[in-house]
């Protein structure tokens, strides 16, 4: 059915529910994952006459969101190394969330993408995440949405 599933992760707890569970799905699939991190691009800071020497440069930035980025995805490795699933690995700088996991899943090939119905900028337990429903409406891949179940 299902041969590769591109799980996004946001270092949320429903985007880690949500990639145990994407993980749960692709080994009863028998199918690998690929797992992406989407960080903002660099923001320089903008002040009237200088920049501080203190600033953070795009490089520093760029790293310290990879490493982030590597503590959001080693769960996903150690439980996906525990299930016998083949894992990959992206982080991506984007200011276009949606559009960047649906061209990560597209360079992958991957023929699934499983998210949760809303990460950091959730709306309440009865609307889809803004991100969520940019992707489905842009998106030619199926997107299977997961949903925590509340008490």
């Amino acid at each position: 059915m299902y041969s590769k599933i591109l799980l996004p992760v946001d270092g949320s707890v429903l985007s880690h529910d949500s990639a145990n569970a994407g993980l749960e799905l692709a080994r009863q699939l028998q199918a690998s994952v690929v797992t992406a991190f989407i960080a903002p691009t660099y923001q320089y800071p903008v002040y009237s006459e200088f920049i501080p020497p203190v600033s953070q440069t795009d490089e520093e930035y760029q790293a310290a969101m990879t490493a982030m980025a590597e503590t959001y995805f080693q769960p996903v490795k150690e439980a996906a190394n525990s299930l016998g699933i083949i894992v990959q690995t992206e982080t991506r700088f984007s200011d276009s969330t949606a559009k960047e996991i649906v061209h990560i899943a597209q360079r992958h090939g991957c023929d699934l993408i499983f998210m949760g119905s809303h990460g950091r900028s959730g709306l309440g337990n009865f609307l889809l995440g803004s991100v969520t429903t940019k992707v489905l409406s842009i998106c030619q891949i199926p997107v299977l949405v997961h949903r925590i179940k509340h008490g």
